[in-house]
Protein backbone atom coordinates (compact mmCIF):
# COMPACT_ATOMS: atom_id res chain seq x y z
CA UNK A 1 0.00 0.00 0.00
CA UNK A 2 2.82 2.41 0.87
CA UNK A 3 4.49 1.73 -2.44
CA UNK A 4 1.20 2.14 -4.31
CA UNK A 5 0.69 5.61 -2.84
CA UNK A 6 4.25 6.64 -3.69
CA UNK A 7 3.78 5.45 -7.26
CA UNK A 8 0.63 7.43 -8.05
CA UNK A 9 2.56 10.50 -9.13
CA UNK A 10 5.05 8.43 -11.08
CA UNK A 11 2.26 6.62 -12.91
CA UNK A 12 0.76 9.89 -14.11
CA UNK A 13 4.12 11.01 -15.48
CA UNK A 14 5.11 7.66 -16.94
CA UNK A 15 1.79 6.57 -18.43
CA UNK A 16 2.32 8.18 -21.86
CA UNK A 17 5.69 6.47 -22.19
CA UNK A 18 5.07 3.10 -20.55
CA UNK A 19 4.80 0.15 -22.85
CA UNK A 20 2.19 -2.38 -21.95
CA UNK A 21 3.60 -5.75 -21.00
CA UNK A 22 3.38 -8.35 -23.70
CA UNK A 23 2.26 -11.85 -22.89
CA UNK A 24 4.97 -14.46 -22.98
CA UNK A 25 4.42 -18.20 -23.02
CA UNK A 26 7.75 -19.44 -21.71
CA UNK A 27 9.22 -22.88 -22.04
CA UNK A 28 12.52 -24.16 -20.79
CA UNK A 29 15.29 -23.66 -23.27
CA UNK A 30 18.39 -25.67 -23.88
CA UNK A 31 20.52 -27.22 -21.16
CA UNK A 32 22.37 -23.94 -20.66
CA UNK A 33 19.19 -22.00 -19.88
CA UNK A 34 16.26 -22.38 -17.51
CA UNK A 35 13.48 -20.07 -16.35
CA UNK A 36 11.83 -19.72 -12.94
CA UNK A 37 8.85 -17.50 -12.18
CA UNK A 38 8.51 -16.50 -8.52
CA UNK A 39 6.40 -14.07 -6.52
CA UNK A 40 7.13 -12.89 -3.01
CA UNK A 41 5.73 -9.42 -2.46
CA UNK A 42 7.03 -6.38 -4.32
CA UNK A 43 8.66 -7.41 -7.58
CA UNK A 44 11.17 -4.58 -7.21
CA UNK A 45 12.67 -6.46 -4.25
CA UNK A 46 13.04 -9.80 -5.99
CA UNK A 47 14.33 -8.30 -9.21
CA UNK A 48 16.95 -6.24 -7.34
CA UNK A 49 18.27 -9.39 -5.66
CA UNK A 50 18.28 -11.79 -8.59
CA UNK A 51 19.89 -9.18 -10.84
CA UNK A 52 23.01 -9.56 -8.70
CA UNK A 53 23.28 -13.35 -8.88
CA UNK A 54 26.10 -14.78 -10.93
CA UNK A 55 24.60 -16.98 -13.63
CA UNK A 56 21.32 -15.06 -13.87
CA UNK A 57 20.94 -13.73 -17.39
CA UNK A 58 17.80 -11.69 -16.81
CA UNK A 59 15.28 -10.91 -14.08
CA UNK A 60 12.11 -9.26 -15.34
CA UNK A 61 9.28 -7.85 -13.25
CA UNK A 62 5.78 -8.81 -14.29
CA UNK A 63 2.46 -10.43 -13.49
CA UNK A 64 1.33 -14.08 -13.44
CA UNK A 65 -1.34 -16.32 -12.00
CA UNK A 66 -4.43 -14.27 -12.83
CA UNK A 67 -7.36 -14.43 -15.20
CA UNK A 68 -7.14 -11.13 -17.10
CA UNK A 69 -5.05 -11.03 -20.27
CA UNK A 70 -2.46 -8.28 -20.58
CA UNK A 71 -3.10 -6.67 -17.19
CA UNK A 72 -1.54 -3.35 -16.29
CA UNK A 73 -0.18 -2.24 -12.93
CA UNK A 74 -3.37 -0.45 -11.85
CA UNK A 75 -5.51 -3.49 -12.63
CA UNK A 76 -3.21 -5.86 -10.75
CA UNK A 77 -2.98 -3.43 -7.82
CA UNK A 78 -6.76 -3.44 -7.51
CA UNK A 79 -6.49 -7.05 -6.30
CA UNK A 80 -9.32 -8.16 -8.58
CA UNK A 81 -7.42 -9.87 -11.41
CA UNK A 82 -5.87 -12.74 -9.43
CA UNK A 83 -2.36 -11.91 -10.58
CA UNK A 84 0.68 -11.82 -8.35
CA UNK A 85 3.64 -9.53 -8.83
CA UNK A 86 6.42 -11.87 -9.94
CA UNK A 87 9.94 -11.91 -11.28
CA UNK A 88 10.82 -14.14 -14.20
CA UNK A 89 14.41 -15.34 -13.84
CA UNK A 90 16.35 -16.78 -16.75
CA UNK A 91 19.59 -18.39 -15.65
CA UNK A 92 22.41 -20.71 -16.62
CA UNK A 93 22.09 -23.86 -14.45
CA UNK A 94 25.75 -24.63 -15.11
CA UNK A 95 26.64 -21.50 -13.12
CA UNK A 96 23.89 -21.27 -10.51
CA UNK A 97 21.56 -24.11 -9.59
CA UNK A 98 17.81 -24.05 -9.40
CA UNK A 99 18.04 -25.13 -5.76
CA UNK A 100 20.31 -22.19 -4.92
CA UNK A 101 17.92 -19.70 -6.51
CA UNK A 102 15.00 -21.20 -4.59
CA UNK A 103 16.97 -20.99 -1.35
CA UNK A 104 17.55 -17.30 -2.05
CA UNK A 105 13.85 -16.84 -2.76
CA UNK A 106 12.76 -18.35 0.54
CA UNK A 107 15.40 -16.35 2.41
CA UNK A 108 14.64 -12.86 1.11
CA UNK A 109 10.86 -12.91 1.50
CA UNK A 110 8.60 -14.13 4.29
CA UNK A 111 6.63 -17.13 2.97
CA UNK A 112 4.49 -17.35 6.12
CA UNK A 113 2.45 -14.16 5.69
CA UNK A 114 -0.80 -14.52 3.76
CA UNK A 115 -1.19 -12.00 0.93
CA UNK A 116 1.33 -9.66 2.50
CA UNK A 117 4.97 -8.64 2.56
CA UNK A 118 5.81 -5.92 5.06
CA UNK A 119 3.74 -2.80 4.32
CA UNK A 120 2.34 -4.25 1.09
CA UNK A 121 -1.01 -5.99 1.50
CA UNK A 122 -3.16 -7.74 -1.07
CA UNK A 123 -3.42 -10.94 -3.09
CA UNK A 124 -0.96 -9.52 -5.62
CA UNK A 125 1.76 -9.73 -2.95
CA UNK A 126 1.24 -13.41 -2.11
CA UNK A 127 4.06 -15.92 -1.97
CA UNK A 128 3.84 -18.06 -5.09
CA UNK A 129 6.10 -20.28 -7.21
CA UNK A 130 5.24 -21.47 -10.70
CA UNK A 131 6.59 -24.73 -12.12
CA UNK A 132 7.07 -25.61 -15.76
CA UNK A 133 7.71 -29.33 -15.33
CA UNK A 134 7.84 -32.06 -12.72
CA UNK A 135 11.48 -31.33 -11.92
CA UNK A 136 10.74 -27.71 -11.05
CA UNK A 137 7.72 -28.73 -8.99
CA UNK A 138 9.79 -31.24 -7.03
CA UNK A 139 12.53 -28.65 -6.46
CA UNK A 140 10.05 -26.06 -5.18
CA UNK A 141 8.40 -28.57 -2.83
CA UNK A 142 11.83 -29.62 -1.58
CA UNK A 143 12.78 -25.99 -0.92
CA UNK A 144 9.55 -25.49 1.02
CA UNK A 145 10.28 -28.53 3.20
CA UNK A 146 13.83 -27.36 3.83
CA UNK A 147 12.62 -23.86 4.71
CA UNK A 148 10.07 -25.25 7.14
CA UNK A 149 12.65 -27.55 8.73
CA UNK A 150 15.10 -24.68 9.14
CA UNK A 151 12.65 -22.71 11.33
CA UNK A 152 14.03 -19.54 9.77
CA UNK A 153 10.48 -18.20 9.72
CA UNK A 154 7.81 -18.60 12.38
CA UNK A 155 4.62 -20.22 11.15
CA UNK A 156 3.57 -22.46 8.30
CA UNK A 157 4.88 -21.90 4.78
CA UNK A 158 2.00 -20.50 2.73
CA UNK A 159 3.69 -20.39 -0.67
CA UNK A 160 1.38 -21.46 -3.49
CA UNK A 161 2.86 -23.99 -5.91
CA UNK A 162 1.03 -23.82 -9.23
CA UNK A 163 1.68 -24.74 -12.87
CA UNK A 164 3.02 -21.94 -15.04
CA UNK A 165 0.68 -20.63 -17.71
CA UNK A 166 1.64 -17.16 -18.78
CA UNK A 167 3.86 -14.25 -17.80
CA UNK A 168 3.04 -10.64 -18.58
CA UNK A 169 6.01 -8.32 -18.45
CA UNK A 170 5.34 -5.23 -16.35
CA UNK A 171 5.53 -1.70 -17.69
CA UNK A 172 8.99 -0.39 -18.55
CA UNK A 173 9.21 1.92 -15.55
CA UNK A 174 9.05 -1.12 -13.23
CA UNK A 175 12.11 -2.76 -14.78
CA UNK A 176 15.42 -2.25 -12.93
CA UNK A 177 13.49 -0.03 -10.54
CA UNK A 178 15.82 -0.29 -7.56
CA UNK A 179 18.93 0.34 -9.65
CA UNK A 180 17.39 3.43 -11.22
CA UNK A 181 15.48 4.75 -8.20
CA UNK A 182 17.48 3.55 -5.20
CA UNK A 183 17.07 6.81 -3.28
CA UNK A 184 13.28 6.70 -3.39
CA UNK A 185 11.80 6.28 0.15
CA UNK A 186 10.21 2.89 -0.55
CA UNK A 187 13.46 1.59 -2.02
CA UNK A 188 15.43 2.76 1.00
CA UNK A 189 12.94 1.43 3.57
CA UNK A 190 11.86 -1.85 1.96
CA UNK A 191 14.03 -2.93 -0.96
CA UNK A 192 17.47 -1.95 0.33
CA UNK A 193 17.27 -4.06 3.54
CA UNK A 194 16.40 -7.17 1.51
CA UNK A 195 19.26 -6.53 -0.87
CA UNK A 196 21.63 -6.03 2.06
CA UNK A 197 20.47 -9.30 3.65
CA UNK A 198 20.99 -11.13 0.37
CA UNK A 199 24.49 -9.71 -0.11
CA UNK A 200 25.48 -10.74 3.39
CA UNK A 201 24.17 -14.31 3.16
CA UNK A 202 25.01 -15.05 -0.48
CA UNK A 203 28.12 -12.95 -1.05
CA UNK A 204 29.81 -15.87 -2.79
CA UNK A 205 27.05 -15.87 -5.45
CA UNK A 206 27.38 -12.22 -6.48
CA UNK A 207 28.32 -11.24 -10.01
Amino acid sequence: MLRHVLLLGLLLLAAPFAAAGAAEAETNGAADSETLTLGGGCFWCLEAVFDEVRGVRSAESGYAGGTLANPDYEQVSSGTTGHAEVVQITFDPRVVSRDTLLKMFFTIHDPTTLNRQGPDKGEQYRSIAFYRDDAQKAAIEKAIRQTADSHEWDGAILTQVVPFKQFYKAENYHQEYFRLNGTQPYCQLVVAPKVAKFRKLFHDQLK
